[in-house]
């Protein structure tokens, strides 16, 4: 489709596009995102909770493309950011040295899911038509120009995202996460099979010790996500985000709304101790995906991070026949647990050409470290040498 056959409009709220509009242009089976980050509720909890709004320095700038005939042809779900908290990709260095150098970094265009390290499509193009694509990343980078804005940054896109993105002159970071495959599971047992010896012993060790004080653990959908499940995990979330970011990204007012508008995409698993609730994680289900998110606890029990975050998410997933566990971002220790390393991608086009020269730099030596890393990571998993065939 012809480019100058589509004309672009820019929503300051998710709201401004019906539900259907939206996920119209999402990938989808049975009339569901397949991924459910991506679905059009799950941006109009993070805005009607106060979560990612403008007060927050998260101001949707969404770009909606229609054709010639108002039909809605293509989405990039789009911010306008005044800080790089909640992105997962770090370019608070490139903000210094810029503002150091007199320019102004910030606002800038973010094309993410806030607060959200997951891989997903992100120009929304109706049958994927890569002239829609390109016309959005086009858009993207006009309205940048508009209102002299330094940067447009699309991340955690997929592959072929990341190379439209190369191909309009866009430049391409990546990085690493680990994520758990599986193979036909049919039971964790089966999984196991594929460890080493001493990797097989370590984990039977540390899934027993994690609930070797009684504790049970119990995976809530649907009508048992009750505000009394809610209360007990935002607990924790405010007790390990506090921790980690100093003020967690979510409200409570958030997780009811999540509740209420994707409680067939939720899973929690929390761990308890009798009827007292002391640990929990917090995930989403996509099509073939578990996509792990947040954890806290307010006791500490060795193990029981593992034991929820990893090894319980991996029955889950061979329960119900799953692909792929996604474990969220960063995290070493994750490969000891099955959790294979997963290229993960970023396009930044940069307005400044004095910053784009450095930052152009910088990526290419940093692509050639994580891929570096990530041949020594492959030889680091914990599986039989004859069954190390995780990418």
């Amino acid at each position: 489709m012809p480019e100058d056959s589509l004309t672009a409009t820019v929503h300051a709220t998710t709201g401004e596009i019906p539900a259907t509009t939206w996920n119209g242009l999402l990938p989808s089976t049975g009339g569901k995102p397949d991924n459910p980050f991506l679905d059009h509720a799950f941006f109009l909890t993070l805005e009607e909770s106060g979560s990612a709004t403008r007060r927050t320095g998260w101001q949707p700038q969404h770009i909606l493309l229609t054709d010639s005939a108002g039909t809605p042809a293509g989405l990039m779900p789009l911010y306008l950011k005044s800080h790089s908290q909640g992105e997962y990709v770090f370019d608070h260095g490139w903000a210094d040295a810029f503002q150091r150098a007199g320019g102004e970094y910030y606002p800038k265009l973010q094309c993410a899911i806030p607060f959200t390290p997951v891989t997903a499509p992100k120009l929304l193009a109706r049958s994927g038509d890569p002239a829609i694509r390109r016309a959005l990343l086009t858009t993207a980078e006009t309205l940048a120009q508009r209102h002299s804005i330094s940067s447009v940054h699309a991340t955690f896109v997929p592959e072929d995202e990341a190379q439209l993105a190369r191909e309009a002159g866009w430049l391409v970071r990546h990085d690493t996460q680990f994520h758990w495959h599986n193979a036909g599971f049919a039971s964790f047992e089966d999984f196991l099979g594929t460890l080493s010896s001493r990797h097989r012993k370590i984990t039977r060790r540390e899934r027993r010790d994690a609930l070797a004080d009684g504790l049970t653990v119990k995976w809530l959908r649907g009508v048992e996500l009750t505000e009394a499940a809610w209360d007990a995990f935002f607990e924790f979330y405010v007790n390990t985000g506090s921790r980690k970011w100093g003020r967690p990204y979510l409200n409570r007012k958030f997780f009811s709304l999540l509740s209420a508008a994707m409680a067939d995409r939720v899973l929690l698993m929390i761990a308890y101790d009798g009827h007292e609730p002391v640990a929990g994680t917090l995930s989403l289900i996509g099509k073939d995906t578990l996509y792990g998110r947040y954890w806290g606890a307010t006791r500490n029990v060795p193990f029981l991070h593992f034991e929820l975050c990893y090894y319980q998410a991996i029955d889950y997933a061979v329960a119900h026949g799953l692909r792929t566990v996604e474990a969220g971002a960063q995290g070493e220790h994750k490969l000891a647990r099955g959790y294979a390393p997963a290229t993960t991608r970023s396009a930044h086009w940069i307005g400044h050409p004095g910053l784009r020269h450095a930052v152009a730099t910088f990526v290419e030596q940093e692509r050639t470290s994580v891929r570096e890393e990530q041949k020594v990571l492959n030889e680091l998993t914990p599986f039989k040498k004859a069954a190390n065939t995780q990418s």
